[in-house]
């Protein structure tokens, strides 16, 4: 078992929020390469001084979870066949499409499935629940 604590360090004292960025993508891909995934368990940084706290949380496992899906739809064998068979062109190649496929379409569907916004949605229930919940606190 390994529990990683994922941030995204800026500054000393805010800008933590976990974004979907290379760092973020590749250490998903190295989990699920891993074949490990069950014994993984990640911790977020949720903090910044400067956001919505709830904002910054969603945006955190929201880009998670993208960059979770991200790795779970590569095709991880394919990808050591072309390693092991020394094939490098290949494999690369091959990465730099999966690129550019259609991933966050399966986002959006799971969100959609899960009953949460989808896309951008998730901004105006945040501002909503800001306005409504923790603003009269």
């Amino acid at each position: 078992e390994i529990t990683l604590h994922v941030s995204r360090p800026e500054r000393w004292d805010s800008d933590h929020v976990v974004i979907l960025n290379d760092a973020l993508l590749e250490l998903t891909q190295e989990i699920v390469r891993s074949g490990q995934m069950e014994k993984i368990h990640i911790g977020l940084d949720y903090f910044d001084a400067s956001i919505n706290r709830i904002g910054a949380y969603v945006v955190g496992i929201r880009s998670t979870q993208k960059a979770l899906l991200q790795a779970l739809l590569e095709p991880t064998e394919k990808l050591r066949e072309y390693e092991n068979q020394d094939n490098n062109f290949q494999r690369l190649a091959y990465l730099e499409e999966l690129k550019a496929m259609p991933w966050n379409a399966v986002y959006n569907y799971y969100c959609l499935q899960q009953g949460v916004p989808v896309g951008n949605e998730y901004i105006k229930e945040i501002e909503s629940y800001e306005s409504e919940v923790t603003s009269k606190r």
